[in-house]
């Protein structure tokens, strides 16, 4: 089975963060603009070091070698450090759709890192004007959709989060009956804050309607799986990688058939996974778990979604039949309205 098989096949990308999505040439054409650091942060904002001068597309990429998750949280802060006006976010959410176009991606629910927005101490209404321009000029020029998921970032505290979820509901009020923002997510380090201190936030986010992603089980045991789900009721789960550790909550989520956003490359290089043949992905496919394979931050991983689903292939054994499965489960997990879902399964 080749690539082009992979590449044909109609497929969504539920778990993926926008800033990762940059690749060196176009982290280097907006570090042209963006060379000094933010004149309106505050001193808790710290730019990297190398932030008062333009990068070459060499050392753009060298960026993005690190050797923990530590490493990795720096790299994306380094992106997002030059990821500063209306006309980047329109620029960084049109290529990202023109490369997902390309490998046979017809829907994308991607994370927008709200919460690195208001912690470095801009205004965010402008921004997503840039973002909406993006979307929508992608969606007419290669044919998929994409929806937002408005990302706060769980070691900044829920004072933070609060404010992620009142911007998602403003502008949620603002866009209608067809909405583009469809959920909210925590991300970042979970070591640090576990998903219980996020509670309030998410009762009121599904409440108002908003559909609930948690980062859980990437860096944190099976516990913190646990507390997004009994705690934050979460509907689908970014990497859940460690609920390997524990038969019976895999047991749980299988029962349950709670949508897992897994990340095969993402968990290798931020050293959560040993070795890509460590991954649970065969184990939990084969429990019957409803597994969907994502990029998470692609460009930062150097991974396509045809990459994720070439290593199920030829890492993991899958055949066509079960990559096609895997294709299906994308849809299935997806925030579309189950009519769109249907037309999507269909091409299947």
């Amino acid at each position: 089975m080749t690539s082009d098989f992979i590449t044909r096949l109609p497929k969504a990308e539920l778990h993926l963060h926008l800033e990762g999505s940059v690749d060196a040439l176009t982290l280097s054409q907006l570090s042209q603009k963006h060379h000094t650091p933010f004149p309106w942060a505050s001193n808790r904002y710290k730019p990297l070091a190398d932030s008062h001068r333009p990068l070459t597309v060499a050392e753009c990429a060298a960026l993005y070698h690190y050797k923990d998750f530590t490493g990795f949280l720096m790299a994306f802060k380094g992106v997002t450090e030059r990821v500063r006006d209306p006309e980047d976010y329109e620029l960084i959410t049109y290529r990202l759709m023109e490369k997902l176009a390309a490998e046979g991606c017809r829907h994308a629910e991607v994370f927008v890192s709200v919460g690195v927005i208001f912690w470095r101490g801009q205004e965010f209404d402008a921004l997503f004007e840039g973002l909406e321009r993006g979307r929508l000029r992608g969606e007419k020029d290669f044919g998929l959709s994409l929806l937002w998921i408005f990302d706060a970032v769980r070691h900044f505290g829920p004072e933070e989060g609060e404010k992620v979820l009142a911007k998602a509901l403003e502008l949620r009020a603002r866009q209608g009956k067809h909405p583009s923002i469809v959920g909210i997510g925590i991300g970042g380090d979970e070591r640090i804050a576990p998903p219980e201190t996020f509670t309030n936030i998410y009762a009121r986010a599904r409440k108002a309607g908003l559909r609930l992603s948690v980062h859980a089980g990437e860096s944190a045991g099976p516990q913190s799986i646990t507390g997004a789900l009994d705690a934050l009721k979460a509907e689908r789960l970014g990497h859940a990688l460690t609920a390997a550790q524990d038969d019976e909550l895999l047991a749980r989520l299988v029962r349950e058939q709670v949508p897992l956003e897994l990340c095969l490359t993402s968990n290798v290089r931020t050293g959560c996974c040993p070795r890509i043949e460590d991954h649970p992905l065969r184990r939990y496919f084969e429990a019957g778990a409803l597994v969907t394979l994502n990029t998470d931050d692609p460009e930062m991983f150097e991974t396509t979604l045809v990459g994720e689903y070439k290593i199920a292939q030829d890492v993991f054994a899958f055949s066509q039949d079960e990559l096609q499965r895997l294709a299906a489960n994308s849809f299935r997990a997806s925030w579309l309205p189950e009519e769109r879902k249907r037309e999507l399964l269909n091409l299947l």
